[in-house]
């Protein structure tokens, strides 16, 4: 058995829907026809033994007779054997009025309390503001001042790619320097393979000749 004592205390409701109960021995045959006898079990923490139910199987009398009592009923509301049950608690006021309580689920032979709306959606908003939280303060990481510059983003990536950019100029700076080289070595050469012009005498006049 797990999580449960022999009496029946008040439990802070949200404590409730940290619990959890079982018992190994009834497992193996557990099905629908005695899936409530196995929530009404003493040990089980969520079981309120002032309820009808109780009244009802201490009287040995017929199940049927619940819709003609007033207090609190524990109807067994969904089947899926032998995989899933679920059980609510209701407060009964007439045969056809209820106003529902709470909901169990048994799963696995195991017994739950499902959480109420407004316990889902606090969970949901804390954990949404947590999320918020870490962005905020990973964004607060990244910003920086400088007197000239004014406040600006400073990410990882941005780092990155300024080394790169450095080792990229430092390994482009020789080749520009090869390539200029080069141009100069072919303009040289250009220039070496034309015919030089040569001086003819002609008479008393110089004339140059290509």
């Amino acid at each position: 058995m797990n999580g449960a004592s022999s009496g029946k205390t008040e439990q802070d409701p949200q404590q409730m829907l940290s619990l959890s109960w079982h018992d190994s021995v009834w497992i193996p045959a557990l099905d629908r026809n005695n899936v409530m006898d196995y929530f009404s079990q003493r040990s089980n923490p969520f079981y309120d033994r002032t309820c009808n139910n109780e009244i009802v199987r201490m009287q040995r009398s017929d199940p049927a007779q619940l819709v003609n009592m007033t207090g609190i009923e524990y109807l067994l509301l969904h089947v899926q054997d032998p995989v899933l049950y679920i059980i609510r608690k209701v407060h009964r006021l007439t045969p056809e009025k209820v106003t529902p309580l709470a909901d169990y689920y048994i799963l696995m032979g195991v017994v739950y309390q499902c959480p109420d709306i407004m316990t889902l959606i606090n969970c949901r908003l804390l954990s949404a503001l947590s999320l918020v939280k870490e962005a905020f303060a990973e964004a607060v990481s990244y910003a920086r001042y400088d007197p000239s510059k004014g406040y600006y983003w400073e990410f990882p990536d941005d780092k990155k790619a300024d080394r790169e950019r450095k080792r990229t100029g430092l390994e482009d700076e020789p080749r520009e320097a090869q390539g200029r080289k080069s141009i100069s070595y072919s303009t040289n050469s250009s220039r070496n393979s034309l015919p030089r012009p040569s001086l003819e005498r002609k008479g008393d006049n110089q004339q140059l000749v290509s």
